[in-house]
C-alpha cells in the first residue's frame, strides 16, 4: 500500500557546508564622541574562536532570581472566619437593600392612595357643592303614576 523507502549510499547524500559571513558595521556620520567613565570597571572577557580570531567583550553575569520567601501557613480557622465575615457583610447589605426597597414601595403606595383620595374627594366635593338650580333629567309626578305589579306606568 505504501511505497518502499529508497535507501541511498552515504556517498550519494549531498552535504552542504555553510560558512558564516562577517557582518560589516553600518557606516554612520561621525558625530561628537563624549567619553563616559564608568563608575566601576567591569571585567573584560576574551574568547579565541577556532579560526584564530579573538573576541573581547564584557562578561554579563546571569540574573539571579530572587530567593523564594517561605510564606507562613494560614490556618483553616482564619480562612473560615474571613469567609464568614465576607458572607455576613454580603447578607447585611442585601437586607439593607431589601428594607430600603420595602420602605420605598410603602411610600409609593401611600402616595397613590393619597392621590386617589384627593381626586375622588374633589369629585364628591364638586357634586355636593354644585348649585341646585335647574337640574337635568326628567321630572316625574309620582301622584299621577299608576303602579301595577311592580311596573311603573307613567
Amino acid at each position: 500500500m505504501y511505497p518502499e523507502p529508497v535507501r541511498h549510499a552515504p556517498a550519494q547524500q549531498a552535504v552542504e557546508v555553510h560558512q558564516p559571513t562577517p557582518i560589516t558595521p553600518a557606516v554612520m556620520a561621525p558625530g561628537p564622541v563624549v567619553p563616559v567613565q564608568p563608575g566601576v570597571v567591569p571585567s573584560v572577557a576574551s574568547i579565541v574562536l577556532p579560526d584564530g580570531r579573538v573576541v573581547t567583550g564584557y562578561a554579563i553575569n546571569p540574573a539571579q532570581p530572587e530567593p523564594v520567601v517561605a510564606r507562613p501557613p494560614v490556618s483553616r480557622a482564619a480562612v473560615n472566619v474571613a469567609l464568614g465575615g465576607v458572607g455576613f457583610f454580603a447578607v447585611c447589605g442585601g437586607l439593607l437593600l431589601l428594607t430600603t426597597f420595602i420602605t420605598a414601595l410603602t411610600a409609593l403606595i401611600t402616595q397613590l392612595i393619597t392621590l386617589a383620595a384627593v381626586i375622588f374627594g374633589g369629585f364628591i366635593a364638586v357634586q355636593v357643592f354644585k348649585p341646585h338650580g335647574h337640574q337635568g333629567g326628567t321630572t316625574v309626578n309620582i301622584r299621577k303614576a299608576i303602579f301595577k305589579r311592580n311596573h311603573f306606568n307613567g
